[in-house]
């Protein structure tokens, strides 16, 4: 059955993807552990598929509008999409990676260390941005490794806790490419990095059984016309405030999740 209660926190969620490119883990997966109570492992499986779906519907609006940097998100991809794939097939064995009370500390690390991130983020642009133009040459040598590097710590972290690909995706974007991304450049980007990423991680889950079919469509009911309104909005809003805001949420739930 269709329930509100999940469509309106897919509203919310989906809303803030589209104008930020962040919370499709980072905010909805402590709204299903604290508020609804979903056990962890279901929270993450239903969750990936949840932002896989809602971040491609944003995406079509970014992509038509020409803000995605390809070259940046094909870098991603090659640390992200193998590293998620390595926990498919981890999840697929049974390992002890399903714990529920292992999941959970995880989702609380990574959630603090998204809202420490997301709060720090104008100071690590500000370094980068010095970095970059000091030593143009150097930085921008570095810069194609560290994308792959950085990819594959995304990876791992949204395979095994669903959240980090777009809170701390743009952050790491930020601090690589301070110049080259501009506020709509990188919440596209981010959003289309994400989508195969949560695929390919879900898909583990989904052959496992994990994923909750009508709470994933009662979240996409709210979520789908929100983040279309949402990334029509991106630019027009100030998202730095919207992530300000998100930080002190975050901070609170990873607090709350591990305790």
């Amino acid at each position: 059955m269709i329930d509100s209660a999940y469509a309106l926190a897919g509203a919310l969620t989906g809303f803030v993807v589209g104008i930020t490119g962040v919370g499709g883990g980072a905010l909805m997966t402590p709204i299903l552990l604290l508020v609804f109570g979903v056990s962890p492992v279901t929270a993450i499986a239903t969750d990936l598929w949840f932002a896989a779906i809602t971040k491609l519907v944003g995406a079509r609006v970014h992509h038509t509008n020409g803000h995605v940097d390809w070259q940046v998100a094909k870098r991603l991809w090659l640390g992200s999409l193998p590293v998620a794939l390595l926990i498919v097939v981890i999840v697929n064995l049974g390992a002890q990676v399903a714990k529920p009370e292992w999941l959970a500390k995880a989702i609380g690390v990574v959630v603090l260390v998204t809202a420490v991130g997301l709060l720090a983020a104008p100071r690590l642009i500000a370094n980068a941005r010095n970095r970059r133009i000091r030593e143009p040459e150097r930085f921008k040598a570095v810069q194609p490794a560290f994308t792959v590097i950085s990819g594959a710590i995304l990876g791992l972290c949204v395979a095994l806790t669903s959240v980090g690909a777009g809170a701390l995706g743009s952050v790491m974007l930020l601090f690589l490419y301070p110049l080259r991304m501009t506020p709509h450049r990188l919440v596209a980007t981010d959003i289309v990095h994400a989508i195969p990423l949560a695929v390919v991680a879900g898909l583990g889950y989904l052959f496992a059984g994990m994923v909750d079919r009508w709470m994933l469509a009662s979240l996409l009911i709210g979520s789908i016309p929100a983040v279309l309104l949402g990334s029509s909005l991106a630019g027009k809003i100030a998202g730095r405030w919207i992530q300000v805001g998100l930080a002190l949420v975050l901070m609170a739930a990873g607090v709350k999740v591990l305790v």
